[in-house]
């Protein structure tokens, strides 16, 4: 059990660590064991740190979180480039389908993006991703909005929507055996995580949706509800252990027992 007391009353809390899948640590005057953590992180819970901004900037996982660790690394690091570029077109494929689902359920039209998501090539030589985006973003957020990391609201919101999909990403991918610094598409020598920057692809019209509902309702910023609403949407919209199943298909991929991964449709 994870005992937790609250420093001014007192009071203390129990949770079962077999219950827990992420531990957020938002508050700079919280105390947290060393056997705690290394409990956690042996259950496979990640452990995310935030900055004083409010914004996760460090996790913490498990080294050995899955028996077939070291032939899965082997795998992984044999794949070869036109094998990773089939890969990566599958990712695109499926991240598209997922923004021309999320726009049909706003009612913004069916298949808006079909042109895209069914002309994907390998590795995404034409870059149906970045022109898909640029219609979708319009659809989605208003033709004066800009997708930037450092930009208005509700830019603040997504990117901390995805800084918990990337985390939850790389849980599940270590848990599957496999290894989230090397990664099918992103390649950046400084990220430890660029196979989760590639897995979530597809899962981030899932923190779109909720980010636009919320912002649509006066939510304008990072604060305590949009962060719970954020951390909800891992239990209840994106389906029960569908990253896991992502992260295990893509492991049988390397290994040569499947051709494709699977990837939830927005419903």
């Amino acid at each position: 059990m994870i005992v937790i007391t609250d420093k001014d009353t007192g009071e203390i809390t129990l949770r079962s660590l077999e219950d827990v899948q992420m531990i957020m640590v938002d508050n700079h005057s919280v105390r947290i064991t060393i056997p705690l953590m290394t409990r956690l992180v042996k259950n496979n819970v990640s452990i995310v740190i935030c900055d004083e901004r409010h914004m996760p900037v460090s996790m913490m996982m498990d080294l050995e979180s899955n028996t077939l660790q070291s032939k899965r690394f082997q795998c992984q690091l044999a794949a070869t480039i036109p094998s990773k570029k089939q890969l990566w077109k599958q990712i695109v494929e499926a991240k598209i389908r997922n923004q021309s689902l999320l726009l049909e359920k706003l009612g913004k039209g069916k298949n808006l993006l079909a042109q895209y998501y069914n002309n994907v090539k390998s590795g995404d030589s034409t870059n149906r991703e970045g022109i898909a985006a640029k219609m979708y973003w319009k659809l989605l957020m208003g033709k004066e909005f800009i997708r930037d990391r450092y930009g208005d609201s509700p830019n603040d919101m997504l990117n901390y929507g995805y800084t918990l999909l990337r985390s939850m990403m790389a849980r599940h991918l270590m848990n599957a055996g496999l290894l989230p610094t090397v990664g099918v598409f992103h390649r950046n020598c400084y990220n430890a995580f660029p196979l989760a920057d590639d897995m979530m692809e597809p899962y981030r019209p899932f923190v779109d949706y909720k980010v636009k509902d919320m912002f649509e309702h006066g939510i304008t910023g990072v604060c305590r509800e949009s962060k719970k609403t954020l951390l909800g949407l891992f239990y209840s919209d994106i389906p029960a252990n569908a990253m896991m199943m992502s992260a295990s298909t893509l492991a049988g991929v390397y290994e040569g027992m499947n051709k494709l991964i699977v990837f939830p449709r927005l419903q």
